[in-house]
């Protein structure tokens, strides 16, 4: 810094320095202020709370678990109608033998409802399933003929027990069900296709 002194007294070219000076210092402060640091972080925190509230990450979740079912369901639904429609163009019944009129039938490999992994499958379905049954052999087949696997429910279905439901009624229409939806979470219904 350069200070001219012009023949002016001395208290007069110290005001001159210290006005100087005060200008410098307060116009190359670094850093925040505390209260400047605290508004930054209550304007962002503020702004996360209204996007999660936005977002909602749960019913997110749930509506893709729903997707999923509404996929499986309808591909289920697909392969066995596919199935009926082979075997009456072949002369035989074999699916539709397979599924006793009203009868809710929850899909996976235990087979009967005998051991209390069945008898867990039987109520997670949702309390009106009454047996089990396996359509692994007529579906899939060695090439997947109908349908690659049996899929399984996105919410803990597993090959013993997909927790999806297969009913025919007394007019042979197949129903298959996923009676794990996820209503409460998003508003839907039950997820069925009947053919």
């Amino acid at each position: 810094m350069i200070c001219i002194y012009y023949n002016l007294d001395r208290e007069l070219s110290l005001t001159l320095i210290k006005t100087h000076m005060k200008k410098y210092s307060v116009t190359q402060r670094k850093g925040f202020t505390l209260l400047e640091i605290l508004l930054v972080i209550a304007a962002i925190g503020i702004l996360a709370a209204i996007v999660l509230i936005a977002i909602n990450p749960n019913r997110q979740l749930a509506q893709a678990r729903n997707t999923q079912r509404r996929s499986d369901v309808s591909a289920i639904s697909s392969a066995v109608y596919q199935k009926i429609i082979d075997d009456a163009a072949n002369g035989t019944t074999a699916m539709n033998d397979a599924l006793v009129d009203s009868t809710v039938y929850a899909l996976g490999t235990a087979g009967a409802a005998t051991t209390p992994t069945d008898t867990v499958c039987l109520t997670n379905t949702g309390g009106s399933t009454t047996a089990m049954i396996d359509l692994t052999s007529q579906l899939v087949g060695a090439s997947g003929t109908y349908i690659g696997a049996i899929p399984v429910d996105p919410s803990g279905g597993t090959s013993v027990c997909t927790l999806y439901t297969i009913t025919q009624s007394t007019s042979q229409r197949i129903t298959v069900s996923a009676p794990k939806t996820e209503t409460s979470a998003t508003g839907a219904t039950l997820i069925s296709i009947t053919r």
